[in-house]
């Protein structure tokens, strides 16, 4: 489950200290009677206006703590990663002291929330601990931080140490310019080098229930310098869902209070269910599981996420196992692809609670694991693993849907070699450490199998802090449709499609449709430019039938669609068949298109505004023939808008002028607006 990556680097903060920042107005007690700020809900840190009908539908409203009443400093906004400003969602948050607080006032009547934050980490590593005071009305609970969870450092695949030297000293590193291991004397980055993944959340069930208009205050701790927090989700939680003809796994041994491992109970109601023809019934309560459960042919429902827990610590076998795991840990997994995988499993309504705090890539330690065949996963919440779902196929006819995925040291899901007509929809993921959502048509062993026919639709990706927001490589005839992608972090855009990783050609269409994507695009300083908000990337393959329809891109931090080829492939690969139409621009720190391969693509009605640069930014494949750029532009009419150096599409940049300017000055524009 490797996915080697040449890492890029903002310059290395020399220390986790925040930087300085506005302060927020001061907050009192008003008097009863007096006005008090309305809550200010988002999605994706944007007025819901702007994303109707797109992304997950959740049962939890968002408020960013920026747009909360507080004492504390509101940092950012910032999108240079390493930095916690840009990890941050919407790319603000506010700082807390101790004793400082940022209080929210309810939209809707609720009984729970889920606050994202930040404390800093041990100063060897390995996290912290500390209380967050929780009031809301009268009543105060405690809610506990950690940043166990957080904080990796260096070069790929990363290290927990904050001290640590290069991992990679024969890797070139950005800092320098330079290969550190052929430098004499050898470059060695100030400590810590490239902090990042600098927040988790922590959900907390309320002892009532509270309406609408009511405030929850929350106070930071003098156990740490500072706390950071992001965001809080409230939502009304209902009671445990109950089923009684049923395979009880307390019947058979296992420990609601989480103190007994009940693997062993999970496995005989599984074999109990079976035999009666019955479902699986996790109730409510905590259950410690600290190795895979393999399931096949069963249907397992817990009594909901909020409900219902099954968590478990990460085990260090005693030597590796066949597939080169060091450690084992909680796990839902299929049946081998090798053994034809499992058939008919439907998990539903409960938590997975990993602990996973680095990243071994051999290690399977995901939450959902293996090969399905006409089975679905549905209203899970999974934390704290290495990946939340990651199927190996050959697999096919697999719904994943209303999912919650947060917090991962890899991808949230990945649908990886040879997986057919399945779908992932409505799932919401936030604080991935590689891809959020991820099609992988890996050629592994020369296999023919490649993905096909698959859906991720209405998704919601938020914070990915490696990589790419949604990620396609290779496979035939897939849509990416209706999803949201916000906030991307470093080495990736929110929507990519790259012939990259070892996989097969694309094939027949890829389709990209109503999707929005808010903030997006990042910084790749290996080559020193700025990625799209939409990216395709021919490295290992020329890429054709790539069709985008609909899509919005909304404040990209650089371009907004960026088709580019690798330095050294550049007069072997090209793209074709490429088209863009009824697509919303509005707001690029740069261009609209930023070509860097050859080849084509097709504009119909592409309107943009607050355009930052030319608006094509053309270079081909950089041989500069007199002929004009080996990347043409079709305009087929509608393309309309521009920005500070006029309309995107001119009539003077086509179909090849050579517009090279890869650098130009970003112009970062106005927030987000309605369109006409």
């Amino acid at each position: 489950m490797t996915r080697p990556r040449t890492l890029v680097a903002a310059v290395a903060a020399a220390s986790l200290a925040l930087g300085a920042a506005a302060t927020a107005p001061a907050a009192f007690a008003a008097p009863p009677g007096w006005n008090t700020p309305a809550p200010v809900v988002t999605r994706a840190g944007l007025d819901p206006a702007l994303v109707a009908g797109r992304g997950a539908d959740v049962a939890f409203l968002e408020q960013e703590a920026e747009n909360a009443v507080t004492d504390g400093t509101v940092i950012g906004p910032g999108r240079e990663a390493y930095t916690i400003e840009a990890e941050a969602s919407g790319r603000s948050a506010v700082r807390l002291t101790p004793g400082q607080y940022v209080e929210f006032t309810l939209p809707a009547a609720a009984n729970a929330l889920t606050v994202r934050y930040s404390i800093p980490d041990a100063p060897g590593g390995g996290g912290l601990t500390a209380p967050l005071t929780v009031q809301a009305g009268p009543h105060t609970a405690t809610m506990q931080l950690t940043s166990q969870y957080a904080y990796l450092y260096n070069q790929y695949p990363f290290t927990n140490d904050p001290d640590a030297g290069l991992l990679h000293p024969d890797w070139w590193v950005a800092e320098c310019g330079c290969v550190p291991a052929a430098t004499t004397p050898s470059f060695e980055p100030a400590a810590p080098f490239r902090p990042m993944k600098f927040y988790d959340e922590q959900r907390l069930l309320l002892h009532k229930t509270y309406k609408a208009g009511d405030k929850v205050r929350l106070t930071a701790s003098a156990d740490v310098p500072w706390t950071v927090i992001d965001l809080v989700d409230t939502e009304l939680v209902g009671k445990p869902v109950v089923v009684k003809k049923a395979a009880n796994v307390v019947d058979f041994g296992a420990d609601p209070s989480g103190r007994r491992d009940s693997a062993d109970a999970f496995d005989a109601a599984i074999a109990a269910a079976k035999q009666r023809g019955q479902v699986v019934y996790v109730p409510q309560g905590e259950f410690r599981v600290e190795r895979h459960i393999v399931v096949d042919d069963v249907t397992i429902r817990g009594a909901g996420t909020w409900h219902t827990k099954v968590f478990g610590s990460e085990v260090a076998l005693a030597e590796p196992a066949a597939d080169g795991s060091t450690h084992t840990g909680v796990g839902f997994y299929g049946k081998d692809a090798a053994d034809g995988g499992s058939t008919d499993v439907h998990l539903s309504g409960f938590s997975i609670i990993g602990d996973v705090r680095e990243r071994i890539d051999t290690d399977q330690v995901n939450a959902i694991g293996g090969a399905f065949h006409d089975s679905s996963f549905s209203d899970l919440y999974i934390q704290h693993t290495k990946v939340g779902m990651w199927f190996d196929g050959p697999m096919s006819d697999v719904t994943v849907e209303r999912n919650i995925i947060v917090d991962q040291i890899a991808d949230a899901l990945n649908f990886h070699i040879g997986v057919t007509d399945s779908v992932a929809r409505h799932n919401f993921v936030r604080n991935s450490g590689d891809d959020g959502l991820a099609m992988w048509a890996e050629s592994q062993g020369g296999t023919t199998l490649t993905n096909a026919r698959n859906t991720f639709e209405r998704n919601t990706v938020q914070t990915p802090n490696l990589a790419n927001g949604i990620a396609i490589y290779g496979g035939t005839d897939n849509t990416v449709a209706g999803n949201l992608v916000a906030d991307t972090i470093r080495e990736g855009s929110a929507l990519h499609a790259g012939s990259r990783f070892g996989a097969h050609p694309f094939a027949g269409t890829l389709i990209f449709r109503e999707n929005t994507t808010v903030r997006a695009g990042t910084r790749e300083l290996n080559w020193n430019i700025g990625l799209g908000s939409l990216w395709v990337y021919a490295l290992e393959g020329s890429i054709s039938g790539v069709h985008v329809t609909g899509d919005h891109y909304l404040d990209s931090t650089y371009n907004a669609i960026m088709l580019v080829s690798e330095w050294g492939v550049k007069d072997l690969y090209s793209m074709t068949d490429v088209s863009f139409a009824d697509v919303r621009v509005d707001g690029t720190g740069t261009s609209v298109l930023s070509a860097r391969v050859k080849g084509e693509a097709s504009f119909q009605n592409v309107d943009a505004r607050n355009v930052g640069a030319v608006g094509i930014n053309n270079c081909g494949s950089f041989g500069f023939p007199p002929t004009g750029s080996e990347f043409s532009v079709a305009d087929l009419g509608g393309n309309d808008g521009g920005g500070t150096t006029g309309p995107w599409m001119a009539a003077w940049e086509l179909p090849n002028t050579i517009t090279c300017h890869d650098r130009p000055p970003v112009v970062a524009p106005p927030a987000p607006t309605p369109w006409p």
